[in-house]
């Protein structure tokens, strides 16, 4: 049923305050993610370009207008967690040690924590909880199996890693947007959701076309 509140009802106010008080909250979280990209400047700008391609493959994948705005919202905070982890180890330009990338593993939990009591972020902290899972069962914390693995979390493992692809690392030079699908579909099955794949490529060529494949042709 659709409100027919006017400005002067107190009910309107109150929806004004709750939808302020939920776009400070978000303001507040995307700063501490700007704060991430800060320490390290080979991901400047990573959570931003995820949560675009998240925003574009959920249009594709037909998901409802609250389930875009969760999973979008998860994918701008999707590297929260990674304010917990030392510099020494967020900044290390070679193969990390088992040691050292356990530190990593934790993040989604930390990402977790830091906003699931939040009012209105309880299905986004979830996503983020789980957007290293894995289909084939061998993904972190909670080594869930396909369906098992919420979609918004398949389709920002795909953004994630996507996005990781294509940009510039100390180790490596970005591969082309199809190099990095070519990879995508190697993984599909394991690592990804195939249909999460084939939905993400269709939303990029559709949605993003021409100036995205152009800048890394």
């Amino acid at each position: 049923m659709m409100n027919t509140w006017t400005a002067g009802d107190p009910q309107y106010r109150i929806a004004q305050l709750e939808d302020r008080a939920r776009d400070q909250t978000l303001a507040m979280a995307c700063s501490l993610i700007s704060l991430i990209d800060l320490r390290d400047r080979y991901t400047g700008g990573h959570s931003a370009r995820v949560a675009n391609y998240v925003r574009h493959a959920a249009v594709q994948l037909c998901l409802s207008d609250d389930e875009t705005e969760n999973v979008v919202l998860a994918a701008s905070l999707h590297d929260i967690g990674k304010i917990g982890v030392p510099d020494q180890i967020l900044l290390e330009p070679g193969k990390l040690t088992e040691e050292e990338f356990s530190w990593i593993r934790k993040h989604p939990e930390w990402g977790w924590m830091a906003v699931r009591n939040v009012d209105g972020f309880h299905q986004a902290a979830l996503l983020i909880l789980h957007h290293h899972e894995r289909v084939d069962g061998k993904g972190y914390p909670s080594r869930l199996r396909g369906a098992e693995i919420p979609l918004g979390s398949r389709l920002i493992a795909v953004a994630d890693s996507f996005d990781a692809l294509t940009t510039n690392r100390p180790y490596r030079s970005a591969r082309t947007c199809q190099e990095a699908f070519s990879e995508l579909q190697r993984c599909a099955g394991t690592q990804f959701d195939p249909y999460v794949v084939e939905a993400f490529w269709a939303s990029i060529e559709h949605s993003l076309g021409e100036t995205l494949l152009a800048r890394t042709a």
